[in-house]
């Protein structure tokens, strides 16, 4: 675990490119915890986080995805220069004893809600955060490197696109309604109704449905040549296979 400030044996981690280049050596194995997770809570959680984003976004409705698409608007992609400072400063300090220790992250209370997302990662998300606080993520966006797992991106979810960014220079992308299972599985669903009691490719039980989201990714942690705030990074791709069928905690 590392004290917030202090910049931690991470081989990937880039805010500042001059620390980059001072960085070395492994990451050190996370010790991941699965712990039951109740629907009830994490549909209330997720409900509350979209009800306090909506004062984020703009009054005017729109059209509902119904899938992913994490294609980044063409764009100048952001960068912390052009980004609030103080704000990704607290977010890093808030986040660093999390970036090789998942452990750490799931005896906070974030719980797996995605498995591996192609140039994205695992998605854990912690139910008792509600709206917008940067010192607070909701999501935490996980690459899994052999037995270790390594924080690469904060993320935010929102119930439209908000009027006036979060962040400066904040781009967004989309992620269609869907039914989640507690082993991370989901499928895309436009009602609750329509998901089935158990996950229908591994049988694991029924969590949450969630309506469709508007979602803002902070690369905070790990490199992304698509910009800060891009949906994707093509620097995960090699790690979109993951080394064993095991999950999280298992």
């Amino acid at each position: 675990m590392f004290r917030p400030g202090v910049e931690p044996p991470y081989p990937h981690g880039l805010v500042d490119p001059a620390a980059q280049a001072a960085r070395d050596g492994e990451p050190r194995p996370g010790r991941p915890r699965r712990r039951p997770m109740r629907s009830t809570t994490l549909a209330l959680a997720l409900g509350a986080t979209l009800v306090v984003g909506a004062a984020c976004s703009s009054s005017g409705s729109s059209t509902a995805p119904t899938t992913m698409n994490h294609t980044t608007p063409p764009a100048s992609p952001a960068s912390p220069g052009t980004t609030d400072a103080s704000q990704l400063a607290r977010a890093r300090a808030a986040t660093a004893r999390y970036v090789n220790d998942l452990g750490a992250a799931q005896a906070d209370g974030y719980r797996i809600i995605t498995p591996m997302m192609p140039d994205m990662g695992y998605h854990f998300l912690n139910p008792a955060i509600t709206g917008f606080d940067v010192d607070k993520p909701p999501i935490l966006v996980y690459v899994r490197n052999r037995n270790s797992w390594e924080l690469g991106a904060l993320e935010w979810v929102f119930p439209e696109k908000p009027s006036t960014p979060p962040l400066d220079g904040a781009t967004y992308g989309t992620f269609g309604a869907a039914c989640h299972y507690d082993d991370g599985t989901f499928v895309f669903a436009d009602a609750q109704a329509s998901c089935a009691p158990s996950s229908p490719s591994t049988g694991s039980a029924f969590v949450f449905w969630h309506p469709p989201l508007v979602t803002m990714h902070v690369w905070l942690w790990y490199p992304n040549p698509d910009g800060l705030f891009s949906s994707t990074n093509p620097l995960v791709t090699p790690f979109n296979d993951p080394p064993d069928s095991a999950g999280p905690g298992r």
